[in-house]
């Protein structure tokens, strides 16, 4: 007689090992990522020295969606995601397609966002001038260029090295927060600052800048949804998940608002509006030399970009892997290295479509040079946004599932969020993300753009492709735990 493990390999199911300390730890390093090195001067720029409520405003907007899928999760414990949750909330086949394509162009986006922010650090390093447009789009490109081929080589992570870099991005916010707090008692900036808005006075101009800021500080709360991908690898996940998940996010968020307030206080606004935590850093108000610290702060913030791209061109190729391996784009995703066992077509094509994203944007800059700066495009702000605008319209949708399902495939341990505060996710996201496509209407074009790619692949599928599918295998991969697909509904 076999036993339950045999049984479970048997039938193609993941071993059960992730303890809720080591979830906790997983949802805390993947959310609390590069997003804030990248950002948190766009952000300042956007609302002024209380840009720390547009963080906390993300965090309350990012955990309510959380919650949601804490829920579906207890429900589903799958390797899957928004795919599947939407899947057996609408049954559309086209939605759950259309879903997938929005989460493939926002990892795009992502990774390019994180290629440009690379680069400002890498250029502060070395001196590079700002308006060398064409030298750090190289360098981008080479570096969207490194981590595609680390992934080709097959080099993955281990558990001691993604706790190790975790560890090392979290260093480099203590830092932060230990100069803030070194500033507030020095008396750098006015306490005052931390309520200050770049706006008229009112309260409405206030909560505009405020919103202005959630569309940029939101792409730090993001990718917490990966947690949702090892819920078949976690042990008990109807009791692991709504605790790690809810308070790994919550976790990222007090330290994402003490850095906002850290910077506020210890660098002008002017200062800091536009541009990165290394003006913390140049305030000289730690106990090591800026000399040093602009050195190792920079390699720091490197590290954690590169450790979240990594990640992203990870979870990116392996959307487009899975989409092939159902039959929904052409089969030539599906296609691994013999000997690296990496989706390497899937990898290229993703940095081929990040490479041209950062061309177009340094086209169009060096176009706008004679335009002042303020009106001038800003990649990382630019693609930044891109990857907020799937990301809303997909977490609105994910907690539209999670009420429409209320009721079905229920069990004893199913978690169940609390209703009013999911009502006001969905109000959250989607203020947010009509408010980000009103300031930024030319976002749209971008948006277009990727999923007009995503179309093309379909079409090339239908004329091209395979017209036998055959049934999606267990745990095919993402999309959208193919399992869950039966026969006659398969995308």
């Amino acid at each position: 007689m076999t036993t339950t493990v045999e049984s479970s390999v048997a039938h193609g199911e993941l071993k059960r090992s992730i303890t809720t300390k080591q979830l906790y730890f997983y949802v805390v390093g993947d959310v609390l990522g590069s997003g804030i090195y990248v950002l948190v001067g766009l952000v300042a720029a956007a609302v002024g020295g209380a840009f720390w409520m547009a963080f906390l405003a993300g965090v309350a907007i990012a955990a309510i969606t959380g919650l949601a899928y804490a829920e579906l999760v207890t429900k589903y414990p799958q390797a899957a995601g928004a795919s599947l949750y939407i899947f057996k909330a609408f049954r559309s086949p086209a939605l759950t397609f259309f879903i997938t394509i929005c989460m493939l162009s926002a990892n795009i986006a992502a990774v390019g966002s994180l290629a440009s922010g690379f680069v400002r650090y890498f250029g502060d390093l070395i001196g590079m001038p700002e308006d060398a447009i064409w030298g750090a789009t190289l360098v981008a490109l080479v570096f969207v260029a490194i981590i595609t081929a680390i992934n080709l080589i097959g080099i993955t992570e281990s558990v001691v090295a993604n706790v190790v870099m975790t560890f090392v991005e979290i260093t480099g916010l203590i830092i932060v927060v230990i100069i803030g707090v070194i500033a507030l008692v020095e008396g750098v900036n006015d306490p005052s600052v931390l309520l200050q808005f770049n706006a008229e006075p009112g309260a409405g101009s206030a909560i505009l800048a405020v919103l202005a800021g959630v569309s940029l500080a939101f792409f730090a709360m993001t990718g917490f949804e990966n947690a949702a991908n090892v819920a078949e690898e976690t042990i008990n996940p109807s009791r692991a998940f709504p605790r790690a998940l809810i308070g790994g996010m919550l976790t990222a968020g007090v330290v994402y608002v003490l850095v906002s307030i850290a910077a506020a206080l210890a660098v002008p606004m002017d200062v800091l509006a536009g541009n990165t935590l290394l003006e913390v850093i140049r305030a000289d108000l730690f106990f090591i030399p800026a000399t040093i610290m602009l050195v190792v702060f920079g390699v720091i913030a490197m590290i954690a970009i590169s450790n979240t791209a990594l990640v992203t061109v990870v979870a990116q190729s392996r959307i487009l892997f899975g989409m092939a391996r159902e039959n929904v784009v052409p089969a030539v995703f599906a296609k691994v290295h013999p000997t690296r066992r990496s989706p390497y077509v899937a990898l290229l094509f993703g940095a081929a479509i990040v490479g041209v994203l950062l061309v177009v944007g340094a086209a169009i800059k060096s176009s706008q040079t004679g335009l002042p700066e303020d009106e001038q495009l800003d990649i990382v702000d630019r693609l930044a946004t891109i990857t907020v605008v799937f990301l809303l319209f997909i977490y609105a949708l994910v907690i539209v599932a999670c009420l429409k399902l209320r009721g079905k495939d229920d069990g004893p341990d199913t978690y169940r969020a609390n209703t009013p505060l999911l009502i006001l996710g969905i109000v959250g996201n989607l203020a947010v993300l009509a408010y980000t496509l009103i300031d930024d209407p030319e976002a749209l074009y971008w948006v277009a753009g990727l999923l007009a790619v995503g179309l093309v692949l379909y079409i090339a599928q239908k004329l091209f492709g395979k017209k036998n599918a055959t049934p999606p295998r267990a745990g095919a991969g993402t999309p959208g735990a193919a399992e869950s697909l039966p026969a006659d509904k398969e995308l």
